[in-house]
C-alpha cells in the first residue's frame, strides 16, 4: 500500500487532519481503509518519522494516533531504549530490500507491558521509483500462530487426514473434497465438486441431506451420527457402507450477523466394525433363543409338540413363516436311503394369516404336491441346506412363484434345512421370508441347521416312543 503523494512526501494520518474537498476526501478514505484493517499498520517516512497509525495498532499497544504520529521511530516509548536502534534499523532496511521483510520483536504497550509481534515491512516508493518510506503491518505473534495453525490444520485435513472431509455449500453440494473422501465416494476430488449428493450415492442421500439441512438451521448435533449409504461405483457396482459422520456449521467471521457458508462434513468408514457388532448381537440373540427353546421343549410331553416349540422360538427375528415336512417313506435303519421317490407330508406350519404358534397338520398323511426340482425335495436329495428366492420380479409373479411351491403367497426368500437324526433323513424344515426382509445368507443356513438338529431329535423321539407311552411317562 503506497501512502506517498506525487511530491514524494508521505501523509500524516492524525485525528485532526482535515479531509480533501468532496463527499469523501482522499485522507478520509485512507483513514477508513486503515482503520478497517484487521492488522495493525504504521508507516515511516524516509527519516524514520511515523506518518500513519491505525486503530488496530492502538488496540494492541494502547498508543493513539495522536500520540504516535510525528514521533521518530519507537525509541523511548514503544521499544526499550537498548533495543531501539536495532529495531529501527531492521524496519528501515526494507527501503533498500526487494519485496517484504518479516521480523519478530517485542514492543512496549502504553501501560508498560511487553507484547511480541510479527511484522511485515516493505518500501513505499515515490513517482520516481526512489524509496519514500516504509510501511509496517504487525500483529501479535500468538494471533499469527493461531492463524498459521488453522491454515496448517486445514491443509492437513485436506491432504493427509484418515477421515473423509467435505465442505458442503448452502445448496448441499460439495465445494471442497479431500483425498480420503474422494476415494470413499469412488470419484475424483474435482469431479465431485458442485454435484448433488444423489449423483454419488444410490441410497442414504435423504438421511445425509436432512442432517446437513439441520446443521445449517440449528447447528452441530451433540454426537456423531451413523448412516448406511449405498455408493455408485463404475468398477464394483453398488457398495453398501456404514459411515460415522460429524457435522460442523461454517459461518463467515467477517459478517456482523452469522452468515452460513455451508457445513464441514467429516466421516469415517465403520462398516466392518458395525457388521461385526451386528453379527455378535445376532449370535447372542440366536444362542439365547436356542437355549430358551431347549428348556421349553424339555417340558413338553409330546415330542411333536417339542418340535413345534423349537420352530416357534427359531422364527423370532429370523423368518416370517416356517414349515415342517416329514418324510413319508423314512428309512428305519441308520444310513439307509428313502425307498422309492421322495414324498413329504406336511407335519406342522405357522399360520399364514395372523401370527401365532405353529399348528400340527397332515393327520391324513397325504403327501404335499411338490413339483420336481422343488427346494424341499432337493434338500432331501442333497442332505444339506438349499436356498431359493423369487428374484427381482413384480409382486404378481413373486406370488405365483410362492404358490406354485405350496408356500404362502408373500414368500420371496426360502431356506430349506434337512432333518437328520441317528444317520437317517426324517424330513425338511423350511423357513420363508417376505419382500421386506433380506435374502438368507450363509450364517442363516448355519442357524437353520442348528434348529433342524433339535427338531429332528424331537421327531426321532416321537417315532421311537409311542404317544400313549410318552403320556404315561
Amino acid at each position: 500500500m503506497s501512502t506517498s503523494r506525487r511530491s514524494g512526501a508521505t501523509d500524516e494520518l492524525g485525528p485532526d487532519e482535515p479531509g480533501a474537498s468532496g463527499e469523501c476526501g482522499g485522507a478520509d478514505l485512507l483513514a477508513a481503509l486503515l482503520d478497517g484493517m484487521d492488522a495493525a499498520l504504521c508507516a515511516f517516512d524516509a527519516d524514520g518519522v511515523i506518518t500513519h497509525w491505525n486503530r488496530e495498532a492502538e488496540r494492541i499497544l494502547g498508543w493513539s494516533a495522536a500520540e504516535a504520529v510525528g514521533r521518530r521511530g519507537f525509541a523511548g516509548w514503544a521499544v526499550r531504549t537498548a533495543d531501539a536502534d536495532q529495531v529501527q534499523a531492521r524496519l528501515l532496511s526494507a527501503m533498500r530490500a526487494h519485496g517484504r521483510q518479516v521480523h519478530e520483536f517485542a514492543l512496549l504497550t502504553k501501560d508498560g507491558g511487553r507484547v511480541l509481534v510479527r511484522t511485515q515491512s516493505a518500501a513505499v516508493r515515490g513517482p520516481d521509483g526512489e524509496p519514500a518510506g516504509v510501511y509496517c503491518a504487525f500483529s501479535e505473534v500468538h494471533a499469527q500462530i493461531d492463524l498459521e495453525r488453522s491454515i496448517a490444520l486445514s491443509e492437513a485435513l485436506f491432504e493427509d487426514a484418515e477421515w473423509g472431509v467435505v465442505l458442503v455449500d448452502a445448496d448441499l453440494r460439495p465445494a471442497v473434497v479431500n483425498a480420503h473422501a474422494a476415494k470413499a465416494l469412488g470419484t475424483g476430488r474435482t469431479s465431485a465438486l458442485g454435484r448433488p449428493l444423489g449423483d454419488l450415492l444410490a441410497q442414504g442421500v435423504e438421511e445425509l441431506e436432512a442432517a446437513l439441512t439441520h446443521v445449517l438451521a440449528e447447528g452441530a448435533p451433540p454426537a456423531p451420527a451413523e448412516v448406511w449409504v449405498t455408493l455408485r461405483t463404475a468398477a464394483e457396482g453398488e457398495r453398501r457402507r456404514c459411515w460415522r459422520n460429524a457435522f460442523l456449521p461454517l459461518a463467515s467471521p467477517l459478517a456482523e450477523e452469522p452468515v452460513p457458508l455451508g457445513v464441514g462434513w467429516l466421516f469415517t468408514d465403520v462398516t466392518e466394525a458395525k457388521r461385526a457388532e451386528q453379527e455378535a448381537a445376532l449370535l447372542r440373540f440366536r444362542t439365547k433363543q436356542l437355549h430358551r427353546a431347549a428348556r421349553a421343549a424339555a417340558e413338553c410331553e409330546d415330542p411333536l409338540e417339542a418340535a413345534t416349540v423349537h420352530l416357534d422360538y427359531a422364527l423370532a427375528g429370523f423368518a416370517d413363516h416356517a414349515l415342517i415336512d416329514r418324510l413319508a417313506n423314512a428309512p428305519r435303519d441308520p444310513g439307509a436311503a428313502p425307498a422309492g421317490a421322495v414324498r413329504l407330508v406336511r407335519l406342522a406350519a405357522t399360520p399364514a394369516g395372523a401370527p401365532g404358534p405353529s399348528v400340527l397338520t397332515g393327520a391324513a398323511g397325504l403327501p404335499v404336491r411338490y413339483e420336481p426340482g422343488h427346494p424341499a425335495l432337493s434338500c432331501v436329495e442333497r442332505t444339506g441346506c438349499v436356498r431359493a428366492e423369487a428374484g427381482s420380479v413384480p409382486p404378481e409373479l413373486a406370488r405365483e412363484w410362492a404358490l406354485r411351491r405350496q408356500w404362502p403367497g408373500d414368500a420371496v426368500h426360502a431356506l430349506c434345512a434337512v432333518l437328520r437324526s441317528r444317520g437317517r433323513t426324517l424330513g425338511v424344515v423350511t423357513f420363508l421370508r417376505g419382500a421386506a426382509r433380506t435374502p438368507f445368507e450363509r450364517s442363516d443356513a448355519s442357524y437353520a441347521e442348528d434348529v433342524a438338529l433339535r427338531i429332528a431329535a424331537a421327531l426321532d423321539l416321537g417315532g421311537a416312543v409311542p404317544a400313549g407311552e410318552a403320556q404315561r411317562r
